[in-house]
């Protein structure tokens, strides 16, 4: 017969993890094996004690943990009597060698088999566990080494615990060098930074949180993803260095052709180089110089530095800082990365480190064979300049230099003009008979130009509006016809074809107002970004899938006071002639967006006065345009697609809004290149609120409880349709031919709800007028105004006052009783 010492023996030399437990209130230990024993934090001590006395819960994690699954399982095997195989579960240990008796995380595979007594009951639980973290861990280590970003985890003291091999190789340290180290002393400068605020705030809240961000002292961009973890927070990160600096190249390229569009000079466009390449790349010293081969001299007239770095400008002997002319010279690029260890400039590695230069990069600029220019770029550290930083490089190199050199030639061409003119003093009256006749023909060229113009406007017109005419008079007769018949079938289609005869007229007089600059426009403060990101979606659908479209908005972009539907109509315009000229195999259209500050020089050039504009871009690259097609893409009616495809005025139409908002249109073109068309308009100073662009119509269904109305009107036709309209819903109608008679209506007692008046009344006295006097006795008195195109009567200063609105002619009648009920509404809330 077996005793307990006999047990405890045999589970000592039994294989495996086993703990022989009493079934009673404390499940008290027996006996357990020797691999037991290595879980528990003593060696034979453990006999004789509760289990969870011996394997207690880790008090660092919050919440149930596997001691409650453990004991759950105990009492079910008590209380059932058969054998319970538990899933894996968490149930951390304390290491026995640790000195702080550390708990460790472990996952187990616990069996509960009952042994029973000869009464039936329970008496004793055999307890099998096979522990699963070992296996794990190792797959999760084997698997955190291999991916290509780097990891690393920290605990609640900001200790690295666990760092991969991508980590230690994109933070340039050896393995296990981290190891235990505090973050912040090991990488200092971090607090007040992303890394600081979203790494504590992973910590406290236990959310996930991701950012992008610059550490200063490594010069490097960091894309971070922080998860909560129950020790710490764990880190995925990777280098993105590379990828923010050509998404700065390519910002600064989109900037340099701008800048050098703007340069009055040579100086300034060879400065505008230094100065967009210097700031991308983040050097000391950047500048664009002329050399003279034979002297060996590089001539700066001005270069860009960065604070505390001194210019260049002037004259300077290269030979006097090593022999690298020489590689100049044979048009060779230079990448140097230290100047104390290149054989080109070891030498004389002491007089460029005290013009604070220990790196740098020059390019060539050759002409027939023979070195002409260099831009060059110095750093005041060492530094590997990447394959991505050379090929940028070159690239400023060959637009600033061409910017030069056509700067360069227009000087000369000013000059030889001016050289002309002076040998030409004694024919001065000759040269001004003959600049006279010059002018006399030009202008005779220029009306000859108009009235081309002109007839084609005229021609079109009336080719249009015959069309449109015979489809309203056709209808109407037909319609006429089968009601005399008492042929009361296919009548409601007859009044739909001359209703949209009728709405077809009237925007192509819209589009003949907006290219006159005589449309009705509704300027307001607007956000151009916003309201071509609520277009992009359509813009998408109209071009097709064959082209690409891009959507550059500029960050911090000014805010515009424009008629944002107009707005919106003109780049939809730009955006179908950018598809056409794309056609049929497609492309890229990209739409941006940017702040401008005019000088003089740049605002004279777009025929605008100086100050802040936005500009508002849409280029394509389709088959461009030439000279002569540009000088006349704003007449009307000219076009240049086939016949039955284009009516030609869409450009027109554009240029009219724009230049009667107070802006300016510039087509940019190249033949099979591309062509991008420029809006410039007005910088809106002020806080006012800006419109995002065109709001869903919302129908207002006419509620009329006898409201007085008076309407004015000289177009009698025009009166009775307005007159029955309203009465038919429910207000109270006077109506008035001209202003006079409307004055002495308005002069009695009777209460008036709204004035609806005609801008343009016979008899001395216009609507606008009118409305003045009226407000005059009547100052909450609503108005709208009815008009056929823009008055200066009505926006003389580009406002409306509050209270008074504005319908277009010809107007719909449902939109017309929509604005009335509109109106009466909003002057009954604010009483």
């Amino acid at each position: 017969m077996f005793n307990d010492l006999h047990i405890q023996r045999l589970l000592r030399a039994a294989p495996g993890m086993f703990v022989l437990l009493k079934a009673d209130a404390d499940f008290t230990i027996m006996a357990a094996s020797n691999d037991y024993l290595l879980t528990s934090d003593s060696d034979e001590s453990i006999v004789g004690r509760p289990l969870f006395d011996v394997f207690p819960d880790n008090p660092a994690i919050k919440g149930p943990q596997g001691s409650e699954t453990l004991r759950k399982s105990l009492h079910k095997v008590i209380a059932s009597a058969q054998p319970d195989r538990m899933p894996t579960v968490r149930y951390d240990v304390r290491v026995p060698s640790a000195n702080d008796r550390k708990f460790v995380e472990r996952y187990w595979t616990p069996l509960n088999v009952p042994i029973v007594g000869d009464d039936g009951q329970v008496e004793l639980i055999l307890h099998r566990v096979e522990e699963q973290v070992a296996t794990a861990n190792r797959r999760a280590v084997e698997i955190l080494e291999s991916i290509t970003e780097g990891f690393f985890t920290l605990d609640r003291q900001w200790r690295f615990d666990y760092v991969n091999a991508e980590a230690h190789r994109i933070l340039g340290v050896e393995p296990g060098f981290l190891k235990q180290q505090r973050i912040w002393e090991v990488y200092p400068g971090l607090e007040g930074t992303p890394f600081w605020d979203s790494y504590h705030q992973t910590m406290e809240t236990q959310v996930k949180t991701s950012f992008t961000a610059y550490y200063a002292l490594q010069e490097r961009w960091y894309e971070v993803t922080a998860f909560p973890a129950p020790e710490g927070i764990s880190v995925y990160f990777r280098n993105v260095t590379e990828r923010k600096a050509l998404d700065a190249q390519r910002e600064a390229l989109i900037d340099l052709s701008q800048r050098l569009v703007n340069a009055p000079d040579a100086i300034q466009a060879g400065y505008e180089g230094a100065a967009v390449l210097g700031t991308a790349l983040n050097v000391g010293r950047v500048g664009f110089g002329t050399i003279d081969a034979e002297s060996e001299t590089l001539h700066v007239d001005r270069d860009w530095t960065a604070p505390d770095i001194v210019s260049l400008a002037g004259v300077t002997q290269l030979r006097d800082y090593g022999s690298f002319i020489d590689s100049l010279k044979n048009n060779e690029f230079i990448a140097i990365e230290d100047v104390r260890d290149d054989p080109r400039t070891a030498s004389a590695a002491a007089a460029l480190e005290a013009y604070s230069t220990r790196s740098f990069m020059n390019v060539p600029v050759m002409e027939q064979g023979r070195l002409v220019a260099v831009l060059f770029v110095n750093h005041t550290q060492p530094r590997q300049w990447t394959d991505a930083e050379k090929a940028f490089m070159r690239e400023v190199a060959l637009r600033t230099h061409t910017a030069v050199e056509r700067a360069r030639a227009a000087l000369e061409l000013q000059n030889s003009e001016l050289r002309l003119r002076s040998v030409n003093e004694s024919l001065e009256q000759k040269v001004e008979e003959r600049t006279a006749a010059l002018m006399e023909a030009e202008e005779r060229f220029r009306q000859s130009q108009k009235m081309e113009a002109i007839g084609q406007l005229t021609g079109g017109i009336a080719h249009d509006f015959n069309n449109l005419l015979a489809g309203m008079s056709g209808s109407l007769q037909v319609l006429e016809l089968r009601l005399t018949q008492g042929r009361y079938d296919n009548v409601r289609r007859y009044i739909g074809m001359a209703k949209d005869s009728a709405k077809r007229a009237a925007s192509l007089t819209h589009r003949l107002l907006a290219f006159s600059r005589q449309q009705t426009l509704d300027p307001k403060p607007a956000d151009v970004n916003r309201l071509v990101g609520n277009l992009e979606e359509l813009i998408r659908r109209t071009v097709g899938p064959s082209v690409a479209v891009e959507v550059v908005g500029a960050g911090g972009l000014w805010s515009t006071r424009v008629d944002a539907s107009q707005l919106e109509n003109a780049v939809l315009n730009l955006c179908i002639n950018a598809r056409d000229a794309m056609a049929p195999g497609g492309g890229r259209l990209t739409i941006e967006t940017a702040n401008k500050w005019l000088d003089e020089t740049a605002a004279a050039e777009r025929d605008l006065t100086p100050g802040q504009y936005i500009s508002l871009c849409v280029s394509d690259t389709g088959c461009g345009m030439t000279a002569e097609t540009i000088a006349r893409a704003f007449d009307p009616f000219f076009t240049t697609k086939p016949l039955g495809q284009g009516t030609g005025l869409g450009l027109s139409m554009v240029y009219g809004f724009v230049r009667q908002s107070g802006g300016q249109v510039r087509i940019y073109s190249e033949l099979g290149k591309g062509t991008t068309v420029c809006l410039y308009l007005a910088r809106q100073l002020g806080s006012d609120e800006t419109e995002a662009g065109r709001d869903t119509h919302q129908r207002i269904e006419p509620q009329a409880h006898g409201e007085y109305i008076l309407v004015v009107e000289d177009e009698e036709v025009i009166r009775e349709i307005v007159v029955e309209l309203l009465e038919s819903q429910g207000y109270v109608v006077s109506s008035a031919s001209t202003g006079a008679e409307a004055l002495k209506m308005l002069d009695s007692d009777q209460k008036v709800d709204l004035l609806l008046t005609d801008v343009g009344l016979p008899g001395g006295m216009n609507g606008r007028q009118l409305a003045e006097v009226a407000r005059k006795s009547r100052p909450a008195l609503s108005v709208l105004f009815v008009t056929g195109y823009a008055e200066n009567a009505i926006f003389g200063n580009g406002f409306l006052e509050h209270g008074m609105e504005v319908v277009t002619k010809p107007f719909d009648l449902e939109a017309l009783a929509d604005k009335v009920r509109s109106l009466i509404d909003g002057a009954a809330r604010e009483r």
